[in-house]
């Protein structure tokens, strides 16, 4: 079983027909079924919304020093709202999730399969 993720994207500016409070509530139930269907299955691994990037923090070294920097990393248009990871048998099944999840909330999802994962973290020899 190979491990994916279904990155949702956002853009800044982008501007969306607004939703009637019934047709939101028809969507998160939609959405709540999806992920039912993919814990289900056993293919829901964890998933994720994000606030928006201006909340986002930065952290780097540079010449030694830890510095942290406010504002999302990339100045984009683009950023990521969302995620989910799950376990597919291959790529045309998590694209099966990915379509599933686009046509319920009408945003872009792009699928990547990971190189490599862990379940636990790695213990480095000293």
């Amino acid at each position: 079983m190979a491990r994916y993720l279904l990155s949702v994207h956002s853009r800044d500016g982008e501007v969306r027909e607004p939703m009637s409070e019934e047709a939101m509530r028809q969507s998160h139930a939609r959405l709540g079924e999806i992920e039912q269907e993919m814990a289900a299955t056993g293919a829901w691994v964890f998933s994720g919304r994000l606030h928006e990037p201006d909340t986002a923090t930065v952290v780097r070294t540079a010449g030694g020093e830890v510095l942290t920097t406010d504002g999302p990393f990339a100045e984009s248009k683009d950023h990521l709202g969302g995620f989910y990871i799950i376990d597919a048998p291959d790529l045309d099944a998590a694209l099966g999730w990915a379509a599933k999840v686009t046509e319920c909330i009408n945003t872009p999802i792009e699928v990547r399969p990971f190189a490599a994962f862990a379940d636990k973290p790695t213990d480095f020899p000293t």
